[in-house]
């Protein structure tokens, strides 16, 4: 492909095009051997990319994408005004422009988004249209599963995934879609046929500073450049805000507030959810979801509003909702045998945590034991926060990492602690996660409910910038097999 013909397609941004030569692949990263590629220069935080051109060309980039004129440059080069938003539009270009081909279903909010993906997934598929699935937990295209490095993957990843599920006869896609996406313009160029706002709370402030900037980014998401039709639950503070910048249709959701969609006569247990889905307070569908808590009717009613968008009848949506047993690392009860529960969920935010620890109240018989820590180079404000939740509605709480990356591990402890000291309530910090999940385990009684908060479906800890695996279904078997094995020597 033609580099003159990839400039062409990044219109908007490009100023100018110096030379031309054959591009075969696109890279991001000097470090990696591409041959005949097209480099691009993306300026982060920490470094600019226009600092390893040489490196980038004696691994076979024979062009650059630049955002500042190079002396001495040896290669064809395009330099644009916006280095992201070209590389969206040129990735699209060069994969064959595959989101064109496909019906694509757009989740954005601070939580629920890939439970709300899972149940999109369901719905579509029980109405016939095959779907594939970007998010949190990595892509799914057909029955196979590949890894992402980030919630929406970066344009070059995300366009080569979509060319992927094109060739494999997708018909649809249901994506989480991250702040930081908006922000960056990884979708610059990709037009959703359906777009959904969960919610919204305090998340990547170290990123937009304030709550303000973060639903900035989030509502710039429901323009004509990028959704034809939202779905927008009403519950939510900021709802009516959005909505009043709407240009777009758009249908409601929710449980509290007058919705085109909502719920009533909600019934919760330890096995689930019991409610009647009503639509335009005419159709009344009864429905039992197999996963815990008010989140999950929230989530399902934003996929009932994605799936009545996508065409799907409320009978086969309702059969979608019924499938879905679990979400990997969403409330999801393992299976271990024991008088206790262990719960694991991605609870990394204040509400996700507020949220797990609230459900676990309704049903649990004994004691809540929470397992939690907070996330390193990441909004500090909510530790203390996190803390301060954890006191008023756990038992017994045990302070411990989750991904530090280059913090001290002890400092980010002493700020949840700072948090939970106030409250009064029983707590112990243990820096390393594993011990902290023995001792949980080893503390738990009949009755009792363990949530293991903020890790869910990872299966690494990142420390010190290297990450380890740790996937904690496996360490949670591990130390119960452990645990069993020395009370029945120590009997």
């Amino acid at each position: 492909m033609k580099l003159s013909y990839l400039a062409q397609q990044a219109a908007p941004y490009t100023q100018s095009v110096h030379g031309d030569c054959e591009i075969s692949s696109l890279m991001q990263d000097s470090r990696i051997r591409a041959e005949n590629s097209l480099f691009f220069c993306i300026s982060g935080i920490r470094s600019d990319a226009h600092d390893f051109i040489p490196q980038a060309i004696q691994n076979g980039a024979t062009a650059v994408v630049i955002t500042r004129e190079i002396s001495g440059l040896s290669v064809p080069y395009i330099l644009v005004d916006n280095d992201r938003a070209a590389m969206a539009l040129i990735a699209a270009a060069f994969y064959g422009h595959p989101a064109r081909s496909l019906r694509m279903v757009g989740i954005t909010g601070t939580k629920g988004k890939t439970t709300v993906s899972y149940y999109v997934k369901a719905i579509l598929e029980t109405a016939g249209i095959a779907c594939g699935l970007i998010g949190t937990t990595g892509s799914m295209i057909g029955d196979k599963w590949m890894k992402n490095t980030l919630t929406t993957p970066d344009p070059i990843e995300l366009q080569q995934t979509l060319r992927a599920m094109v060739d494999a006869n997708v018909q649809a896609v249901c994506m989480e879609v991250s702040a930081h996406a908006i922000a960056m313009h990884r979708l610059e160029g990709i037009v959703f046929e359906a777009s959904c706002f969960t919610n919204l709370s305090q998340d990547h402030l170290d990123f937009f500073g304030t709550m303000e900037a973060y639903f900035a980014a989030k509502c710039q998401f429901f323009t004509e450049e990028h959704t034809h039709n939202a779905a927008i639950n009403l519950d939510d503070d900021r709802a009516g805000t959005l909505i009043e910048q709407l240009n777009i249709p758009y249908s409601t959701f929710g449980i509290w507030q007058k919705s085109d969609i909502f719920a009533r006569d909600i019934e919760m247990n330890e096995g689930g959810v019991n409610f009647n889905l009503v639509l335009w307070n005419e159709q009344v569908y009864p429905v039992h979801l197999r996963m815990m808590g008010m989140f999950s009717v929230y989530n399902a009613l934003a996929a009932v509003a994605i799936g009545l968008i996508m065409g799907v009848t409320p009978p086969d949506i309702c059969r979608a909702l019924e499938s879905v047993r679990a979400v990997p690392g969403r409330a999801e009860v393992l299976e271990t045998n024991t008088p206790f529960k262990v719960v694991l969920d991605y609870s990394h935010t204040p509400s996700a945590l507020s949220n797990i620890l609230e459900t676990v109240r309704g049903f649990v018989r004994n004691r809540i034991i929470v397992v939690f820590g907070c996330g390193g180079d990441r909004d500090h404000g909510k530790r203390p926060m996190m803390g301060e939740i954890a006191g008023r509605l756990a038992d017994y709480s045990v302070l411990t990492s989750d991904n530090p990356r280059s913090e001290d591990p002890m400092e980010i402890l002493s700020a949840i602690e700072a948090g939970i000291q106030p409250t009064g309530a029983a707590y112990v910090k243990i820096e390393n996660r594993r011990e902290a999940i023995r001792h949980a385990l080893e503390q738990a009684e009949d009755g009792d409910v363990v949530i293991l908060a903020g890790k869910g479906h990872e299966t690494y800890q990142e420390i010190r910038g290297t990450k380890r695996p740790f996937d904690e279904k496996l360490i949670v078997h591990d130390l119960l097999s452990a645990i069993a094995e020395e009370r029945k020597n120590n009997a």
